[in-house]
């Protein structure tokens, strides 16, 4: 097992995105955010399971994630809890990632959502195609075999 980051907090992870897709690469990208929405993350509350990120003309927008309201502000200061957040990323990243969702197939998952060592709060995407029935059954059977396998190695000794 490896060993923690103490400088990554880990917020939110998206655990059905390996199941569901085969994640082809990965990118870090910063999130535009509003004061209370930090504040709700810091707490640990969010959810990106249902969320994915889409090409937009402004930029790579991430849609469907839930940041609950921070409770300990007033009404007046309160964000909408599933609104567009737009991504921070390089024109070269965009312009790859733009290049990639056009291809048939091709779509951009949250993986986890985590504040670096210097306290901001990132979003690790993945460039995913979409696995088949067929492929979840195979990867359940050689994650079964393996198990298994193991398991006879402990008792042969």
């Amino acid at each position: 097992m490896a060993a923690k980051d103490p400088d990554h907090t880990t917020v939110a992870e998206n655990r059905k995105a390996r199941h569901e897709y085969f994640i082809e690469d990965t990118f870090e990208a910063g999130i535009s955010l509003t004061g209370t929405e930090v504040k709700s993350l810091r707490l640990g509350h969010a959810n990106i399971a249902e969320s994915y990120a889409s090409s937009e003309p402004s930029g790579i927008v991430l849609l469907n994630s839930y940041i609950p309201e921070y409770k300990m502000a007033g009404p007046f200061f309160q964000h909408v809890p599933r609104r567009p957040r737009p991504l921070l990323l390089k024109a070269r990243e965009i312009h790859k990632l733009r290049i990639a969702i056009d291809r048939e197939g091709m779509t951009l998952i949250p993986l986890e959502v985590y504040f670096n060592g210097r306290g901001r709060a990132k979003l690790k995407l993945g460039l995913a195609k979409g696995k088949k029935l067929h492929d979840r059954r195979a990867d359940a059977a050689k994650r079964d075999w393996q198990r298994d396998k193991a398991r006879l190695m402990r008792e042969k000794g």
